[in-house]
């Protein structure tokens, strides 16, 4: 038999404004948080292996890992690999040693 005492028109008509202030704040806090926040993805795609700025760029590294490719040159681990795999095959580095884990080079003289 009790329950909550329904509100007056007044005190509802109160609350709505009050709600829809309060929403409007909300998204303006979205919009202006949501544009700083965007994060600098890793590319799929490795450089371009005849780009002398690139070659000497890794040429100055004393090692060359997957890890140290992909953050200097933002892109993603993998395609490192197959980037100094192909790096590799052209005789620009040599292998020093790694496992199937990862594989460690250096740029040839």
């Amino acid at each position: 038999m009790g329950g909550k005492k329904k509100l007056s028109l007044k005190q509802m008509d109160r609350a709505q404004i009050k709600k829809d202030e309060e929403d409007k704040e909300k998204k303006k806090k979205e919009k202006t948080a949501a544009a700083p926040s965007k994060e600098r993805r890793s590319s799929i795609i490795a450089p371009d292996l005849k780009n002398e700025k690139i070659v000497g760029e890794l040429k100055k590294m004393n090692v060359l890992t997957p890890y140290a490719v992909a953050s200097r040159f933002n892109i993603r681990i993998s395609a490192a690999k197959d980037f100094l795999e192909e790096l590799e095959e052209n005789g620009i580095i040599h292998l020093v040693s790694g496992n199937h884990d990862i594989k460690i080079y250096k740029a040839a003289n």
